[in-house]
């Protein structure tokens, strides 16, 4: 291949030196930055997330015009010309947002290597969706899913605050008292959780239903300070996510969330 026919590559606006930043300078104060990242409006055209985003640029999948784009950074106003595996992105539209009853036994993954059941295989045939947030595997409930992005990134981010109850069933001994420690935050084996609001909802002799409310959403935070406790769970629901409840949908089940509420609530946030 001559060098005219090498394919252009696009790069991060560059700094002093030529060299393209790892991440974006802040514009100086009174200069206003043309267009957004090319990873940014991927993700919220439903593309991807943004961490996939950059590695689809890394793989060489990512085009503009034709000619690879190398790096996130890459400023763009619109998305005329961006083609993902060869194929043309389209504007992104309004973001939708779907309730999921996740059931128990299958990965929150688009894919799984090792052969494990995953939530694709179960969703219906529909638009591309991304899960908001993760449950484990052996965890059950209110799953979220959104064709945005960044849209999941704001559900995400641990700065939002925005929180989670889970229903777990457990066996062992624990009062209520022992449970409001939790508001108070706790360390488990060098990791420190935030505050935790816990109640005590019944009990038949040894076992018993907890409710959770938290907002960090670490992996595994749940089973990890209940068995802190010397607690073994046997079934774990997440019911709520922000306002957005589990309800009545069944495992399995998924229907999208009314506009109106998901507008009303996107809101709140800013």
């Amino acid at each position: 291949m001559t060098n005219e026919e090498k394919p252009k590559i696009y790069k991060a606006r560059p700094v002093r030196g030529g060299k393209a930043p790892a991440q974006p300078k802040a514009a100086p104060s009174g200069e206003k930055r043309e267009g957004q990242r090319i990873a940014k409006l991927l993700a919220r055209a439903g593309v991807a997330s943004r961490r996939e985003i950059e590695r689809m640029i890394d793989d060489g999948r990512i085009a503009l015009n034709g000619d690879l784009v190398e790096h996130p950074s890459l400023l763009l106003k619109n998305l005329t010309g961006i083609t993902v595996d060869g194929k043309p992105v389209a504007e992104p539209a309004p973001a939708k947002l779907y309730r999921f009853h996740k059931p128990n036994g299958y990965l929150t993954a688009e894919r799984d290597f090792t052969g494990k059941k995953t939530i694709y295989d179960v969703l219906p045939e529909m638009e591309r969706v991304m899960p908001i947030g993760r449950l484990d595997m052996n965890t059950e409930g209110l799953l979220l899913m959104t064709t945005d992005g960044e849209f999941k990134r704001e559900m995400e981010l641990p700065k939002n605050g925005i929180e989670r109850t889970y229903r777990a069933r457990t066996f062992g001994e624990i009062s209520q008292n022992q449970l409001e420690e939790l508001y108070r935050g706790i360390t488990v084996e060098g990791m420190h959780y935030g505050p935790i609001t816990a109640n005590l909802e019944r009990r038949t002799g040894r076992n018993q239903w907890i409710e959770m409310t938290l907002t960090e959403g670490k992996n595994r935070e749940v089973r990890r300070v209940l068995e802190h406790f010397g607690l073994e769970v046997s079934r774990l629901i997440r019911t709520r996510y922000g306002p957005f409840v589990l309800g009545d949908l069944q495992k399995g089940e998924i229907e999208v969330v009314r506009q109106h509420d998901l507008v009303k609530f996107r809101k709140s946030l800013k």
